[in-house]
Order: C-alpha cells, then sequence, then structure tokens
C-alpha cells in the first residue's frame, strides 16, 4: 500500500492550471526526485504532500499515522538558539507529551482517591501510550545521536553557523523524528561539494521515503529512484534516475509530436470540408460536425511544451590573448592566508572553473583576476581591452522597485544584442516574461525568476569575459541546458564559480581548486576531471611518502649489502634495482588488461540494468546500488589504465 496518494488533483493560481487532474503516489523505501519548470507548482505541490496547503480539488490518501517533515528552501531559526534547542525543535511534540506526563504525574500525589484521581489515572496512562509511541522519553538522546550523525556541535549558536552549516541543522531537526515522509525543497543549496556528497550518502542510507525538489542533475542521478515531472499541470512518472529519464521523455516528446501533428492535420482536413458549398451541406453528418467541434475544443485544451529560453549573449570586441597572468601572488585577511604563492595565467577563451569549501577564497581570487583587488604579494598583470559581464549569486545588481522593462534597458523601449536592434518587450520575452509582466517590480519575481531577469540583463550587454558566481542557483534543468550550450560555443573567456557538477563538466575546461592552507592548484578538464586527478595525486604522493619511509630503514640497516649468511648481496641488489619492472610489477602489467576487460564488462551490464529502469521499481535499493557501483566502475577503470600506461612505459 503506498505511504501517500493524490488522486485527481487541481490547483490554480489566476488563470494558470499549477495541477489539472494530477495523480501522485509515494511508497515505501522510495526517493522521488521532482523537476518541472521554475513557476510550475513543485514547492506547492511539496506543500500539499506536508499537508501545509490543500489543492483545490482531488482526493488525497495518507496511511494512518504517518510521520510527515518538511525542510523548506530557507529554513528559519532564532539566532539565539543552540544548536542542540533548534534540533530538538523537532521533537516539540514529544516534549510536551512529557511535560504534560510530569505534570499529571504530579497532580496525581497529591490527588485523594475519587472521581478526579480516575481521570487523572486515565489520562496519565493515555500519555503514557502516547510516549511510547513517539519513543519520546529519551528524545534528548535522540537528539544528541542525530548531532553525532549529522556532525554539529550542539552548543554552538545557530546565528554564528554558515548558510551550509544551518541547512545541516534543518536537516538534523527534521532526521530527530524518524519520519515516514522526508520532503526537501532545494535541498543542496548553501552546500559545498563535500556537503552536497555528504547528503546525497546520508539521504541514501535513511530508511525514510524521499520526496525532493533539485535541480542538481548530479544529485538526481545518485539519490533519485525515480523522477516525478510537473508538466503543463501533470504529473509523470520516470522510473529510474535522471540519465534514465532523459532517455524516456525524449522517446515521450517525440511521440507525443507525431500524435499532435497527426490532430492538427485530421483537423485542417476537417475545417476544410466544413466550409465546402451549397452542394457539400447536403451531406454533412450531424456526427461528423459534432466530431469537428470536439477535435476544435481539444486542440484550444491542448497545452503545448512551455518554449525554451531563448539566450543569445552580447559578443564584445576580441580581448587580448592574456586575460590576466598572476605571478607568486598572496592574499591574506588578517592572520588567515586565504591565496598562498599562486601562480596561473588565463587565457582568452579559456573556461574555467573555481571549486573549493564555502569560504576558500574564490570569490577573492576571481577579483584578483580581474584587477578588482589588490594582492599583498607577488604581481598581477591584468590584459587589454577587457569588457566584463559580472553575474552575482546574492543578485545585488537588482533593484528590487524597477520594473524589468526598466532593469534591462533603463530609460529606452529597445535594447542591442550582437548588433541586432531588439525591443525590451521581445528580449524579455525570449526570457519567458510576458509583456504583461514587463512592468511590473522586481520584487515580485521569484527566485528562479530573478536569475532569468539576471541573465537577460548580463547577455544585453557586450563582453569578452563573463564572471558566473553561482548561475544556476533556482535555474530549472532546461534553462541550465541552454544556458551550457551558450557558455560552450561562446568566443569570450567564462570566469565559472559553481556547486552545479554536471554543469562545471560540461562547460569548464579547467579547473582552479583550493587545495586548503590557501594553496590553489589548475587541472584540465571539469569537475570530474579534477576529482579524478586530484584522488590520482594525493593516492601517488601517499606511496610516495610509504617508499621513502621504506627506502630509510633500508639505507639504516646495519648490514647493508649483506644477507643473513653474510654473504654480500650487492650485486644482485644493483641488478634489480636496474631492472625496469620488479617480479611484483610484471605480474602486475601481465594481469592488468584481464582486469581492464573485467571492469568494462560489469561496467556494461549494469549499464543495461539501469536503462531498462525495472530495477527501480523491483528493488529500489539495488537500483541504487547498482548507480552507485556504475560510478565507481568509472574511477577503478581510470585508475587501472592510468597504472597500465605507467608500467608499459617503463618496460620500454
Amino acid at each position: 500500500m503506498s505511504l501517500y496518494t493524490i488522486t485527481g488533483a487541481q490547483l490554480a493560481f489566476g488563470h494558470v492550471a499549477l495541477l489539472d487532474h494530477a495523480d501522485f503516489s509515494l511508497e515505501t523505501g522510495e526517493r522521488v526526485g521532482l523537476i518541472g519548470r521554475n513557476g510550475a507548482g513543485k514547492s506547492s505541490l511539496l506543500k500539499i504532500v506536508a499537508d501545509l496547503t490543500k489543492p483545490d480539488d482531488g482526493l488525497i490518501t495518507r496511511q494512518q499515522n504517518l510521520t510527515t517533515v518538511y525542510v523548506p528552501q530557507e529554513p528559519e531559526f532564532d539566532p539565539d538558539d543552540t544548536v542542540f534547542d533548534a534540533v530538538a525543535a523537532g521533537l516539540t511534540h514529544a516534549r510536551a507529551l512529557l511535560d504534560e506526563y510530569d505534570a499529571v504525574a504530579n497532580q496525581l500525589a497529591d490527588e485523594p482517591e475519587g472521581a478526579q484521581h480516575d481521570a487523572l489515572m486515565a489520562r496519565m496512562n493515555t500519555l503514557q501510550s502516547s510516549l511510547d509511541a513517539a519513543d519520546a522519553w529519551n528524545w534528548s538522546t535522540r537528539v544528541a545521536t542525530t548531532l553525532q550523525q549529522i556532525g554539529l556541535n550542539g552548543e554552538a549558536r545557530v546565528g554564528s553557523l554558515s548558510g551550509g552549516m544551518q541547512k545541516r541543522v534543518a536537516l538534523a531537526r527534521a532526521l530527530v523524528v524518524q519520519p515516514d515522509v522526508l520532503l526537501l525543497d532545494e535541498p543542496t543549496n548553501h552546500l559545498d561539494f563535500d556537503g552536497i556528497r555528504w547528503l546525497e550518502d546520508l539521504l541514501v542510507s535513511q530508511r525514510a521515503a524521499l520526496f525532493f525538489i533539485t535541480h542538481d542533475r548530479a544529485f538526481l542521478d545518485r539519490v533519485a529512484t525515480r523522477i516525478v515531472e510537473l508538466d503543463r499541470g501533470r504529473l509523470l512518472s520516470y522510473p529510474g534516475n535522471f540519465s534514465a529519464y532523459q532517455t524516456r521523455k525524449a522517446q515521450q516528446l517525440e511521440v507525443e509530436r507525431v500524435e499532435n501533428e497527426k490532430a492538427d492535420k485530421l483537423l485542417a482536413q476537417e475545417e476544410v470540408w466544413i466550409r465546402k458549398g451549397v452542394e457539400a451541406r447536403r451531406t454533412r453528418s450531424v456526427g461528423r460536425i459534432a466530431r469537428l467541434v470536439e477535435m476544435r475544443k481539444q486542440r484550444a485544451e491542448r497545452r503545448n511544451v512551455q518554449g525554451n529560453v531563448r539566450l543569445d549573449v552580447g559578443q564584445g570586441e576580441k580581448s587580448g590573448k592574456i586575460v590576466a597572468e598572476l605571478t607568486d601572488v598572496t592574499k591574506r585577511y588578517g592572520s588567515r592566508t586565504v591565496i598562498d604563492r599562486f601562480t596561473a595565467t588565463v587565457m582568452r577563451g579559456d573556461k574555467i572553473g573555481f571549486v573549493g569549501p564555502n569560504g576558500a577564497g574564490k570569490t577573492t581570487l576571481l577579483k584578483i583576476i580581474l584587477g578588482e583587488l589588490k594582492p599583498d604579494e607577488g604581481t598581477v598583470r591584468v590584459g587589454t581591452n577587457l569588457q566584463v559581464a559580472y553575474f552575482d549569486q546574492m543578485r545585488a545588481q537588482l533593484d528590487l522597485e524597477k520594473s524589468l522593462a526598466d532593469t534591462i534597458s533603463p530609460g529606452s523601449e529597445w535594447v542591442e544584442v550582437n548588433g541586432q536592434r531588439k525591443h525590451v518587450m521581445s528580449y524579455l520575452g525570449d526570457f519567458l516574461f510576458a509583456p504583461e509582466r514587463a512592468r511590473s517590480p522586481v520584487k515580485s519575481l521569484s527566485g528562479g525568476e530573478r536569475n532569468r531577469l539576471l541573465l537577460a540583463r548580463l547577455f544585453a550587454r557586450p563582453a569578452n569575459v563573463l564572471v558566473l558566481d553561482e548561475p544556476t542557483n533556482d535555474l530549472d534543468i532546461p534553462t541550465l541546458e541552454l544556458l551550457e550550450e551558450l557558455l560552450t560555443d561562446y568566443d569570450g573567456t567564462v570566469l565559472l564559480v559553481s556547486h552545479d557538477r554536471a554543469f562545471l563538466d560540461n562547460v569548464a575546461t579547467s579547473v582552479i581548486a583550493s587545495e586548503g592552507a590557501g594553496k590553489w592548484r589548475e587541472y584540465v578538464g571539469g569537475f570530474t576531471d579534477w576529482q579524478v586527478q586530484s584522488e590520482r595525486s594525493q593516492q601517488l604522493a601517499q606511496e610516495a611518502q610509504k617508499e621513502a619511509s621504506s627506502n630509510a630503514a633500508k639505507d639504516a640497516q646495519k648490514d647493508a649489502g649483506k644477507d643473513t649468511s653474510g654473504k654480500d648481496n650487492s650485486a644482485g641488489r644493483n641488478a634489480q634495482r636496474a631492472a625496469r619492472l620488479s617480479f611484483k610489477e610484471q605480474r602486475e602489467l601481465e594481469a592488468l588488461p584481464e582486469k581492464i576487460a573485467a571492469l568494462e564488462a560489469e561496467q556494461k551490464s549494469i549499464g543495461a540494468q539501469l536503462e531498462d529502469g525495472s530495477v527501480f521499481t523491483k528493488d529500489p535499493q539495488e537500483g541504487a546500488r547498482l548507480s552507485e557501483r556504475y560510478a565507481a566502475i568509472d574511477e577503478e577503470l581510470l585508475v587501472a589504465l592510468e597504472r597500465w600506461d605507467e608500467l608499459e612505459n617503463r618496460r620500454k
């Protein structure tokens, strides 16, 4: 039996139907990712499931005593509360029951035998049953255990925490309840890469059913066992993760296009028939006319796929070949070194992603590259003819009181993009803003809409350097994919800060990563390439350290060059040193092709199961395990191929 079911749900704001006779169900152990365009009604649906709002119509069924916890996109706390108190607030009901139990027990001790005594005893028994059911007797231990599980200091003040740590507090407050259903709205907001990986591991290991909204495609691939898309008022279900959804969605849209074309062609033929002359009227069929009326109605009610944002960046004049050259740059804030002797060259056309934990200094490094901030030590040479367009993650460039039209083109009704003059209404339409909204103030827009407006403003100005600080926040997936295509084809330079791993993989040609203690290093490729190279570098460094320690121990031996019998063995050892490969390495080299072939075969087999998608329906845990194994094989293959190449080169 489903934990939660909605049948025939309807919800509308104004004339727009967000839910149009939509059906949805959530099964035990499922992890369902909800996707859809900005403004489609995803958050409204999540609040309906959380019982925070009601649909206009429809039937809702939920299991008896179902515990549901909702974590909003921007959780609110009293900044003066300790983390322990903030998390314990999730158990308010249980603590209230315990307080009442203690009060009744005290009254009972002072109450003589009689009707009032019996009533208090009955209430005490009821409270005891409720406390047992809620496991409320040890609420303090539950809070402490949850804090330990999530890695939080219970004595810290919530107001002193970063946005990412406050997100952890919100999750702890939800998980301490031990819910049957966990509802999350954009759970990756404010989290850095380590935080996102931590959250993925946490959610995959939870027993609660999960229903969440996110635009992070890598997160969907790792966590979701089913994708539900809110599309034109309908809820469409796709078993499997986001990659499986993409394949099925493309097939579905093609089928829908063909069916609509057939229906339109038939309607056009019937419209010609109904307009024929007098002779034709004599032969009209009442049934055929009724069918034509119905076809007209269906065509009018058809909700076509919402158009995509049309992105086109204004190309400025070419910058100099070198955009910026940094030599031994150091930057400190007080006693803390944010950048320590960093050297790099940014060339025209580079697309560089900046990655690192929150507060590592990514924005500081960006400003130094652009010449907006001077280093404490080292030199920065900024290139010539730079036209910089800046996308601010805090949207500080937007005046909330201005209208959309004035934000894009103040004092004029026209914008010029790539030498073409365009009316501001038409340009806003390219970013899915209806003409009637052009005079609305910016403050009336949602987070995703404000990001779209900021992109519209950014791309309306000629630039040869785009600086994008968290551009993916609140953007829906179709807009993200179009932005990726635009940036990939862009001739200028892109400097990008993002926690969207798929976005970095698809856009960045290199990554500048924080390695702690103010150290930064540049890697070729996107996010995945950086991860693999970074892990490989760490592994090689550890192996080199072990080998150095081992050699030092051997050199320290008193009888170097002699075996246990006292014979000189230096000639044999020198011969071994001269050999390109040791016996163990030779055996390893011979075994590697077979190992690589086995890994490729295993990955191909798992890929076929994941593409089929039925495994997620039959056994969600097995589906999740296979998804994790598929990703792990990628890394194992890369390590094995690098090792094979290394040993082969040494053998030659």
